[in-house]
């Protein structure tokens, strides 16, 4: 989140090896972040002698861990690599952006468990994202068997938490794992940064994109209202999701859709693109540098689009993207008004300070994802007043999305700050798919 958790466990690190350790630490992070991970070692800790596991050359370097302080790896590759990982008992692990263990289920968390280290430190701007289940995955990768069994854990603290809003339960988790966990926010670290304004703009659907959300709303409804008398709600969460992600489409600009009806050949123009358009001439003209995130990457194409015809200069990070250190370098270092980032691929992991605009264009479920592309620009450096623009289309489910975020939001607070909670279940999804209002 910009609060500098990179350079103070690299200083942790390289405390460890003055105090003796000859044992490596390893730092399981992102694939997109591990490069920032070895420059920053490179720049602040030098005397560390660090590799990183990457590619199909990697195995080359299997016999230099033992040697090595600092061992880069990324999460795709611990699956992978774990026979191999398993062999070396390590000083330290790090998992940075340590929620994608979140799922216990998955592959990637029951690899991490196996891993042999002295000590295990996670890193994560995000420890809860959807609920207290994710907390629990990184507690059993931290010190197994401390909040008990999985269904142990759902029964005495996650329900009465989310359902019940049990006080008394929240407080005695809290209590439980107050000592080990260390929470800086902006407010207490980066006292120097200047004011972030978070400025909501509600824009209206124009009349053919009224009239094609609420035919495909309604249809989607009757989907997935059979689905649900089908197979019940819990088994037709891909129904749910399918119908959302339709709406979103149309709200961002119909011709994501791909349609051939006759409310999708109306529907040409996207009411939130013209809107985009129009804030920013008043950006540019004010001479703000902009950071443009969306969920969608033909969405970002279609922006692309429009820039060129405008003949302005843009830069463009995706998944597909080689390039990054080199766009980031170039963002920061020439003038160039807007850069173009997919959430997925741009969310961590990067410092863009030379930004002192960011613009959501379409509202995602989990508010901490668009925080932390937020602190793409509003981190550690930043010595302009940040502005922070999110579109949403009014009364539609982008709406609704923006209300769910304030509650998840509220999830995360009550355990780690101890404030009042509210959390949606399963049945709000449903809410979703409402008319337009």
């Amino acid at each position: 989140m910009g609060l500098g958790k990179t350079l103070q466990t690299l200083t942790h690190i390289l405390r460890l090896k003055n105090a003796g350790s000859d044992s490596p630490t390893l730092i399981v992070a992102p694939t997109s972040v591990v490069p920032n991970w070895f420059a920053e070692a490179k720049k602040f800790t030098p005397s560390l002698k660090a590799i990183i596991l990457h590619g199909p050359q990697r195995r080359k370097l299997f016999s230099h861990i033992p040697h090595a302080d600092l061992v880069l790896t990324s999460f795709a590759l611990i699956q992978r690599d774990v026979a191999e990982l398993k062999k070396h008992s390590f000083k330290l692990i790090v998992l940075d952006e340590a929620q994608h263990i979140k799922n216990p289920s998955a592959k990637v968390s029951q690899a991490a468990c196996e891993l042999q280290s002295e000590q295990r430190l996670c890193l994560s701007g995000t420890p809860v994202e959807n609920n207290l289940g994710e907390l629990w995955s990184l507690f059993r990768f931290l010190m197994p068997g401390f909040l008990g069994p999985l269904e142990r854990f759902r029964r005495n603290f996650q329900n009465p938490i989310e359902k019940d809003n049990d006080e008394e339960r929240r407080d005695f988790l809290r209590a439980r794992l107050g000592p080990l966990i260390l929470r800086r926010t902006k407010d207490q670290v980066a006292t120097e940064l200047p004011p972030k304004t978070i400025l909501v703009h509600p824009v209206d659907l124009n009349s053919a994109q009224r009239d094609l959300y609420e035919t495909v709303r309604a249809t989607m409804d009757e989907k997935v209202r059979d689905a649900i008398k089908a197979r019940g709600l819990e088994q037709s969460q891909f129904a749910i999701l399918d119908a959302l992600l339709k709406l979103r489409q149309i709200c961002c600009h119909p011709q994501l859709l791909k349609l051939s009806s006759d409310e999708a050949r109306k529907a040409k123009r996207s009411a939130k693109l013209d809107y985009l358009f129009e804030l920013l001439d008043t950006l540019f003209a004010e001479g703000r540098r902009v950071l443009l995130f969306s969920q969608f990457t033909s969405m970002l194409s279609m922006i692309e689009t429009e820039l060129g015809i405008r003949r302005i200069s843009y830069l463009k990070l995706t998944g597909e993207s080689k390039d990054r250190g080199q766009l980031v370098e170039r963002f920061q270092n020439e003038n160039i008004p807007i850069f173009l980032i997919s959430l997925k691929a741009g969310g961590t992991g990067l410092n863009l300070t030379a930004a002192d605009t960011v613009i959501h264009f379409d509202p995602w479920w989990n508010p901490a994802a668009e925080n932390q592309a937020t602190d793409r620009a509003y981190r550690i450096g930043q010595d302009k007043p940040v502005f922070v623009h999110k579109l949403i289309c009014a009364g539609t489910v982008e709406d609704r999305i923006h209300q769910l975020q304030q509650k998840k939001s509220l999830l995360a607070d009550s355990l780690l700050d101890g404030a009042v909670k509210a959390t949606p279940d399963a049945a709000a999804l449903q809410e979703l798919l409402k008319p337009l209002s």
